[in-house]
């Protein structure tokens, strides 16, 4: 008898000891715990899912059945850790399930009302992060395991902690138990926040519709090793792989597209999304590109979502394709407007390499990266409908939207961010960061069409863009750089509180900061030819005092350098996104001296390639550079995009 309850406290323990490495296995997965556990619909049972996966009738997967579907990732890099993403699966096809598992029951699938079992077997991961340009043989500086179910559909999502700061590594993934791997990826940490720092790049963009070609976001993406092979060993070569190695990734936000292009590069699924199957398999179509895989992998990303990341124009109770009506219930989808938002969120976190900043906090992923004494970016959210409750325009109400935008009590980030991002300019300010730069996804400075003002950016919320330059203004906020998206097309502007501080839009003063607004990188734009686009142009800096730049016409994204002493930004464009190519052509290149917060004058030296300046010419020469060969030729494309 005593033999017995000896062999079975024996079996017991053993049991509960690997119940609880399982456990610590899938929590060290950060996509068990996104966006939510606190919130049902968003949060997964882990102990569930690992006493589902303890059953003795469980066969797990052999590795060779396995494979690294869509690539590896990096992001929101800290001074001492990292974020890595992969996924691992039997098939690239996404899990079909539109609800996340709450137990140890088969999952209701809410699109065809049948029962579906969730994956029983969970997949083991190795990952492991190694000095720069060394893995076979290197010393693993970080490691752990995670395990990754149908439930995230088959996301790994690790951070990796005790990392150096402002240095370069190279990480991996294994299928454990074997030798397949992923491949070598290219990550660097963040400086320390009271580092002196001489200098940190960014490649931003933002606006990427898969249907559109462009491996704009591969250009800076080879490893620093395969640079070197193409480029020698020239004084320009070190240079450019110095600049390389202190650059990371800004996406300002539509990062895919809810629509369902058809014909060539057509959309997966081939309609707009709504399930969270529909979201999985769009997100899974886009890392299935392959320079968006090489740009992922080489660099770390941080990014923030805009509107088509749920749906476009979206705002509390709907969107432009959604509202919370029976009819809309009826015709667009079946779900209802919060159950599409969750859905979305849902995909973004499980496969986006960004981390969960506060669980509890109306899903928040506003942030702060602290890069030295040299800067600290601002990653304020302002779009996704679930953190906004007075989000109101639509195609039909801009009428009504003309008569609120004043509206003291209106905001586009909610009176909780507000607080914070004012508290956050403050303290950058009080700790002697040199810059301020504000990745913020919307057009921030006002801006006259010829219809008037939009109501699809900041000045649909002119309340909380005064509070904004008033904070700046009153406490002597300088050296303020805002980032912007979504328009699909360039602005570049001072950044100035119009009929409230005097202003000089030839001399720039008057001016708090700049605003460097750029264009889609592959989503489409105007479509006229390129002479009709400058005209339009012309009366946009004709009829806005502070705007200096603006082009419609190219797809592109711009390249920020930033040195204690000055603000560098290039705007790139390329001759056409119908097909992929190398060419990078030149716009317009623009400088903030330290201390100044205006553009420098003659703003970008007095001439651009297109577009229209204020004060300056237009030369368009279409000499373009060719990024696989490095040399310079003049190209022209007969077609911009695809038909």
């Amino acid at each position: 008898m005593h033999s017995r309850l000896t062999t079975n406290t024996v079996v017991f323990v053993a049991l509960l000891l690997q119940a609880t490495i399982v456990r610590g296995d899938f929590d060290g997965n950060l996509n068990y715990v996104s966006p939510s556990r606190r919130h049902p619909s968003l949060g997964i049972d882990v102990p569930h899912v690992s006493r589902r996966s303890l059953k003795r009738d469980n066969i797990a997967y052999a590795p060779e059945d396995l494979a690294f579907t869509h690539g590896i990732a990096s992001g929101d890099p800290y001074s001492d850790s990292i974020i890595l993403w992969t996924r691992v699966a039997p098939s690239s096809t996404s899990d079909a399930s539109n609800v996340t598992v709450e137990g140890p029951v088969p999952l209701y699938n809410h699109d065809t009302e049948v029962y579906i079992e969730a994956d029983p077997s969970p997949i083991c991961i190795d990952w492991a992060v190694f000095p720069q340009d060394g893995v076979n043989g290197s010393t693993v500086i970080t490691s752990g395991t995670a395990y990754t179910t149908s439930d995230i559909d088959y996301t790994v999502k690790v951070e990796a902690t005790g990392l150096q700061p402002f240095t370069t590594y190279n990480y991996q993934f294994t299928i454990c138990g074997s030798d397949i791997k992923s491949p070598v990826g290219r990550t660097k940490t963040a400086p320390t926040a009271d580092a002196d720092v001489s200098e940190v790049n960014f490649a931003v963009f933002s606006c990427s519709n898969y249907r559109e070609l462009t491996d704009f976001i591969s250009r800076y993406s080879l490893t620093t090793a395969d640079r070197r092979k193409q480029m020698g060993t020239s004084t320009r070569t070190a240079t450019l792989l110095e600049r390389m190695s202190r650059t990371f990734f800004v996406h300002l936000g539509d990062y895919i597209y809810e629509g369902g292009a058809q014909g060539e590069r057509a959309h997966k699924p081939p309609r707009e999304i709504f399930t969270l199957f529909d979201y999985r398999t769009r997100h899974g179509q886009y890392r299935t590109d392959p320079d968006l895989q090489l740009a992922s992998q080489n660099f770390a990303w941080i990014t923030t979502w805009d509107d088509h990341e749920v749906s476009n124009n979206g705002y509390r109770d709907g969107s432009s394709g959604l509202n919370n009506t029976e009819d809309s219930f009826l015709k667009d989808g079946g779900v209802s407007v919060d159950q599409r938002k969750m859905n979305a969120v849902r995909a973004y976190f499980e496969w986006m390499p960004i981390r969960q900043v506060d669980l509890d906090d109306n899903l928040r992923i506003w942030r702060t990266f602290q890069m030295g004494n040299l800067l600290v970016i601002h990653r304020p959210s302002r779009r996704l409908p679930s953190v906004k409750t007075d989000r109101i325009y639509e195609d039909w109400n801009d009428d009504y939207i003309d008569l609120i935008r004043d509206d003291a009590s209106r905001s586009l980030m909610g009176s909780h961010q507000e607080n914070w991002f004012y508290n956050e300019l403050s303290k950058s300010s009080k700790r002697g960061a040199a810059w301020r730069v504000i990745g913020n996804q919307i057009l921030f400075s006002r801006i006259y069409e010829s219809y008037g003002l939009s109501g699809d950016n900041w000045s649909g919320y002119s309340a909380n863009r005064n509070r904004t330059l008033k904070h700046l203004y009153e406490n002597n906020i300088g050296n303020n750089v805002f980032l912007a998206g979504d328009s699909h097309q360039n602005w570049v502007s001072d950044l100035v509180w119009l009929d409230e501080k005097e202003y000089n839009p030839e001399t720039g003063d008057g001016s708090i900061g700049v605003e460097f607004a750029g264009t889609a990188v592959s989503s489409t734009g105007q479509n006229s030819p390129i002479l009709p686009a400058r005209t339009q142009s012309q009366y946009r800096v004709g009829n806005n005092s502070q705007l200096q730049w603006q082009d419609g016409y190219y797809r592109g994204y711009i390249f920020l350098s930033v040195k204690q002493d000055s603000v560098e930004a290039r705007f790139y464009g390329s001759p056409s996104v119908a097909s992929r190519n190398s060419w990078d052509l030149p716009l317009a290149n623009f400088t903030v001296v330290s201390g100044e917060n205006k553009l420098a004058r003659p703003v970008a030296g007095g001439s651009v390639e297109s577009g229209a300046l204020r004060g300056g010419e237009t030369k368009p020469s279409n000499v373009t550079l060719n990024t696989d060969t490095w040399e310079w030729d003049v190209i022209g494309y007969d077609q911009m995009y695809i038909k």
